[in-house]
């Protein structure tokens, strides 16, 4: 069965975006992937699209979503970044709260050092999804 991966921030513009885009990338459809905010933005955050893009990765077109107990009853692993207790808590998921800066309000620099975290959590993550098989 392929395992189902939910990301959640509040406003859905930032990391949880560039998470669910490099798990995206990475698992080449092996992973499901979703991601979701508490309460989400208008947009995704520029400067979050432009340290993406310098990775060859495109996220302007996503649109931040709500959280929906849908979301994550239907996820595997749930990992937070931020949101706090917005999210509702399931018996039998596997939760992971990431601690990362937001990127609002964030110039380049300090977004792509969040994007490079993000994306060695994201790659750990997938090794060990991939190897339990």
């Amino acid at each position: 069965m392929t395992p189902e991966v939910l990301f959640v921030c509040v406003h859905n513009a930032g990391r949880s975006q560039m998470a669910a885009a490099l798990l995206r990338h990475y698992a080449l459809g092996r992973v499901a992937v979703r991601s979701a905010g508490s309460e989400p933005a208008g947009q995704v955050n520029p400067v979050a699209a432009r340290a993406m893009t310098e990775l060859g990765l495109d996220i302007t077109e996503q649109v931040p979503v709500r959280l929906s107990t849908e979301d994550v009853e239907a996820a595997e692993v749930v990992i937070t970044m931020g949101c706090g207790d917005t999210c509702p808590v399931f018996p039998g998921k596997r939760y992971l709260d990431w601690d990362l800066a937001d990127p609002a309000g964030r110039d380049l620099a300090a977004v792509r050092e969040i994007r490079d975290d993000v994306d060695r959590r994201v790659r750990a993550l997938l090794a060990e999804l991939l190897d339990r098989d």
